[in-house]
């Protein structure tokens, strides 16, 4: 199971920043438990919808070649709560990229209101014994269920469009899937 802590781009502008947005909505199952009586989205998981925002523009600036994973947040600070009924939209905003990763700044706001803002650090995991984190074809579907290909701009202003190479990783993967009578 996939956990996608944003539910759709509302902009995107390869290697500058990324808007989405998230709504919170008590049939949401972390919110019973959290806390009972008194649901609330965790920070944490706010934390993490802002680094899948941020990650995945990181990810798009190299045409999904690098492997990018959370490495640390130096500073987050939280101004008050967000709750079932509540739309956050998140702006991440890249800060640096270098070859060894890359720091965002991050903000949620609820309407005019900032409900937080973060530093978040990722890294390139660049070591090819590694192998893949995510079949490549998994970012192509991500970006495009997210709306990013609808919203997002190139760097030049053209419309954002999924790199070759993972066009033709989807071709592949839907070829043998074909061939062995599973659907992937």
């Amino acid at each position: 199971m996939r956990w996608y802590w944003i539910d759709r781009f509302i902009e995107f502008e390869s290697g500058r920043y990324a808007k989405a947005i998230k709504n919170i909505s008590l049939a949401e199952d972390h919110l019973h438990d959290h806390f009972p009586n008194f649901p609330l989205m965790p920070n944490s998981l706010v934390i993490e919808g802002l680094a899948q925002t941020g990650g995945l523009l990181v990810c798009e600036y190299r045409q999904f070649t690098e492997k990018v994973v959370l490495a640390k947040i130096p500073w987050a600070e939280f101004y008050c709560e967000a709750v079932p009924g509540d739309t956050l939209v998140y702006t991440t905003t890249i800060e640096y990229i270098k070859e060894e990763g890359a720091m965002i700044h991050a903000t949620s706001h609820k309407g005019n209101t900032l409900h937080a803002e973060a530093e978040i650090v990722f890294a390139h995991l660049n070591d090819p014994r590694m192998g893949a984190l995510f079949k490549p074809e998994t970012f192509l579907q991500m970006m495009r269920l997210l709306g990013a290909f609808q919203v997002g701009r190139a760097a030049d202003g053209s419309p954002l469009r999924p790199p070759a190479h993972l066009l033709q990783s989807e071709d592949v993967s839907y070829s043998d899937s074909k061939h062995s009578g599973k659907l992937t």
